[in-house]
């Protein structure tokens, strides 16, 4: 069939041939788009972290369905026109992650406590959802009078009286909080055994056995617990390659201890949005010395079963 072609459609074949012809060919950058760590687009936005999305503008907080979470902010848009917590708190649990479990494990009026409450983040959570909040610390936030100074491991309050508690313990000694002595975040999860510790990092796990112990004993039957942490690897001085370091599994070890007294409901997945994961200097040293950095925290949920 010899009928030419109508010119449209002819200019469209040719349009689409010269597309693949130059489908191989290296994109070329736009010079009005700027690297997400370069200084101009920092200058511009104020922040180093691209994904991160500003009051206003965050997703709203639905119910999230599947044991992988992910937000792209710290903390939600709050009903109640405010922050949660301290965005300067350094380990600040992300309230998000409150916030779900509180939607799915309580109810209006429900009591709930935090034991290492930090700069409030649980007790901002509970106003929003209505909840009634306790919070203790060690170390309480100067701006905060309704965290009561408090060790964790002798609860102030009386058998079965909460409905639900939250904890974000020290992840070993990676952070410092306090300078107080009987601060658990001293205690170094890979301590290695001599004459006073039959296992690594005894003294931590006695500590915190001794924290889930009091979360049991004030929680009422039927009562739900949830425990956010992360596993840790500590870098050995003067060493490198396989060996350079303690790798320390923290969120196993607490699951198996709580297991033994709680009915285990789910494990969730967290995602880590950390701006320290955006340093390239980071991801080298991790490839140089074999190596894995902190992606995801666990989030367990567990359950005192009723009588």
């Amino acid at each position: 069939m010899n009928s030419s072609m109508p010119d449209d459609f002819r200019k469209k074949i040719d349009q689409e041939l010269a597309a693949g012809n130059n489908a191989d060919r290296r994109p070329q950058r736009s010079k009005n788009k700027q690297r997400p760590d370069s200084k101009p687009y920092i200058k511009k936005t104020g922040h180093k972290n691209p994904d991160k999305v500003r009051p206003g503008n965050r997703p709203d907080m639905g119910i999230m369905t599947t044991t992988l979470w992910e937000y792209p902010s710290q903390h939600y848009d709050s009903q109640l026109g405010n922050m949660q917590g301290s965005k300067d708190y350094i380990g600040a649990t992300p309230s998000w992650v409150i916030y779900q479990l509180l939607k799915r494990y309580t109810k209006p009026g429900d009591t709930v406590i935090d034991p290492m409450c930090g700069s409030g983040t649980t007790l901002d959570v509970c106003k929003d959802l209505g909840r009634k909040g306790i919070g203790y610390d060690l170390n309480p936030h100067p701006q905060r009078p309704d965290i009561t100074q408090n060790d964790s491991r002798k609860l102030p309050l009386r058998n079965e009286s909460t409905d639900f508690a939250f904890i974000d313990p020290p992840y070993s000694t990676h952070v410092d909080y306090s300078d107080d002595d009987r601060c658990i975040g001293k205690l170094d999860a890979g301590r290695a055994p001599d004459r006073t510790q039959q296992v690594m990092g005894q003294d931590y796990y006695q500590a915190m056995d001794a924290v889930l112990g009091e979360l049991y004993r004030v929680l009422k039957p039927g009562g739900f617990l949830g425990l956010y942490v992360s596993d840790s690897w500590k870098k050995k001085k003067g060493k490198s390659g396989d060996q350079s370091g303690t790798f320390m599994p923290i969120g196993f070890e607490l699951f198996s201890m709580m297991s033994q007294a709680f009915t285990p409901v789910d494990i969730i997945c967290v995602v880590r949005h950390n701006n320290k994961l955006q340093r390239g200097n980071w991801h080298k040293s991790a490839e140089q010395e074999n190596f894995f950095l902190r992606g995801f925290n666990y989030l367990f949920i567990m359950k005192k079963q009723p009588r």
